[in-house]
């Protein structure tokens, strides 16, 4: 997967002052007879807290929130920004404003108009409540100088803005809903009762078993959705998500990881396998360390640990050759990522030395002293596979390891949010820009008791000084300068092992058209999606 200078483009396009007009996703479909109606039977074995994309991130929120929330823009495949609830935006020149200019004839699920007034309360919302806190620091306010009208101020210029108006980022909500003064992250009717933007309204959300979503009939893009119902399975095993694609209980399986499921899959004259609409997430297998716990806290231990793990090992015999190696914070196919990083090629002999040299002598039958590994319950081969394989593999160096199992997402986020935790597996996105989905995790002022955010207590004055200066410089070249330090210091004092990009797909019945295949692909709206 390949990813286009999307600051750069981002720049130019928004520089040309308009990006407007009637053209909307679907050339495609158009071109095609569309058969409208059916439902659209999803798999995945994440399951969501809760269905409101503007205080949760994560795909499994995000997969449900892009159907029921509408956004102000959207993104094709090629990472140009398109219209959705704005018809046109222009950015300024400083990129310290962004004047989005709103559909008059878009509604709400309760059919009241949506306005200025509600992207307004919705952008400040996220602001103040998202866990990604760079993705609108700059943020100041949000000016309404008529209905149609919002006017986004920054404090200082924000190179990731127009993609911050992404489905997944920037759900629009009713203010006269969640306005209301209840806690936006705990408001009930993110789950039950939700009034909406998007194609699809909540019919049912069962917590751990499935989301029902209806098509919206006055969805402000004439004719769409095409499809009448999207019912979202949630199963904890992906043996059985395989099996019901198989049977036809399922039509489709997005964020597909599994060699021998791939495998499987794409052997099935019925069924359709890609791994486009991945390249905006942006996702990085890694082990995340607690730097606050003893002895995770010398740097000099995470190294040792570092050189005791075999990457291709992992990518090739573990992941069947799908996955591929990663040694940064940024994915390689990012315009912002440098070769100059510090890498840890196996090494048993330098990490024992290293941990001698810690003081961490071993002791009686060889055991130096004991950690715990977390892990990302429903992803057996990214996951629970890999720390199984680091048990086995850091006993070599004198280091017991302890797997820890979680019952669910929210058990195991729960623990990681809390910093229960000594290391963990975790898969994290960039979200296509360093601003969204990188600075995140490495800022000293975003350590919180909130999942993926830096829960590794990460500090360093000079990272967060780089980080940023980064996010205020609109020249992408520019920026890489920064991000090329910040990459050579983060992989020095190692907070987290890199070990793989994640080797995402979605597969699906043949009957499915219209693939999500935009950046943002599964994590977008479905309105073009349609059954054969």
């Amino acid at each position: 997967m390949t990813t286009p200078f999307l600051t750069r483009r981002a720049l130019s396009l928004a520089a040309a002052a308009v990006l407007a007009g009637s053209s909307l996703l679907g050339t495609a479909a158009q071109a095609q007879e569309i058969k409208k109606g059916g439902t659209l039977v999803i798999g995945t074995t994440q399951a969501p807290r809760h269905l409101n994309g503007a205080v949760q991130s994560g795909i499994a929120t995000a997969v449900p929130s892009t159907q029921l929330f509408a956004s102000p823009l959207r993104f094709d495949d090629k990472w140009n920004p398109q219209p959705y609830l704005a018809e046109s935006w222009k950015l300024a020149e400083d990129g310290k404003s962004l004047t989005l200019n709103l559909r008059k004839d878009a509604v709400f699920h309760d059919g009241k108009p949506i306005t200025s007034e509600d992207v307004a309360f919705s952008i400040m919302a996220i602001k103040a409540n998202h866990p990604f806190s760079t993705m609108l620091a700059p943020v100041e306010k949000v000016e309404t100088p008529n209905p149609t009208t919002a006017i986004i101020r920054m404090s200082t210029p924000h190179p990731a803005i127009v993609l911050a108006m992404s489905p997944a980022l920037c759900p629009i909500m009713p203010k006269h809903i969640y306005g209301d003064g209840t806690d936006l992250k705990n408001n009930p009717r993110n789950s039950q009762n939700l009034v909406g933007s998007g194609p699809f309204k909540l019919v049912e959300f069962k917590a751990g078993q499935r989301v029902v979503m209806e098509k919206f009939d006055k969805f402000f893009l004439p004719g769409k959705p095409y499809l009448d119902k999207i019912i979202l399975n949630i199963v904890p095993d992906t043996q059985s998500l395989v099996l019901g694609l198989e049977r036809g209980d399922l039509q489709m399986l997005p964020y597909a990881a599994g060699a021998v499921d791939l495998k499987r899959l794409k052997a099935n004259p019925n069924l359709v396998m890609t791994d486009k609409g991945f390249e905006g997430i942006g996702p990085i297998n890694w082990l995340a360390f607690n730097t606050a716990k003893k002895p995770l806290n010398d740097v000099n231990v995470r190294k040792a640990i570092a050189y005791a793990i075999d990457k291709n090992f992992i990518t090739k015999a573990l992941m069947g050759g799908f996955a591929t190696v990663d040694d940064g914070p940024i994915v390689p196919s990012s315009p912002f990522a440098v070769p100059d990083l510090v890498k840890y090629p196996l090494d048993l002999k330098k990490s024992a030395e290293l941990l001698d040299a810690a003081g961490l002598k071993p002791g009686a039958g060889g055991e130096r002293f004991k950690l715990t590994i977390d892990y990302i319950p429903g992803n057996d081969e990214q996951q629970k596979n890999v720390a199984e394989y680091l048990r086995s593999q850091l006993k070599k160096v004198g280091i017991g390891v302890e797997v820890r199992a979680s019952a669910d997402f929210p058990a195991w986020a729960k623990r990681i949010a809390s910093r229960d935790f000594d290391m963990t597996m975790d898969t994290v996105f960039n979200w296509g820009d360093p601003v969204i989905g990188v600075h995140r995790t490495y800022l000293s002022t975003n350590i919180k008791p909130i999942v993926w955010t830096n829960t590794q207590d990460y500090a360093n004055p000079k990272v967060d000084e780089l980080l940023n200066a980064a996010g205020g410089i609109m020249d992408p070249v520019k920026r890489k300068a920064y991000y090329a330090t910040f990459q050579k210091i983060v992989t020095d004092e190692v907070p987290i092992v890199y070990i793989n990009l994640a080797p995402y797909h979605t597969v699906a019945s043949k009957r499915v058209g219209n693939l999500p295949t935009t950046i943002w692909g599964p994590a977008s709206p479905m309105d073009d999606v349609y059954l054969k």
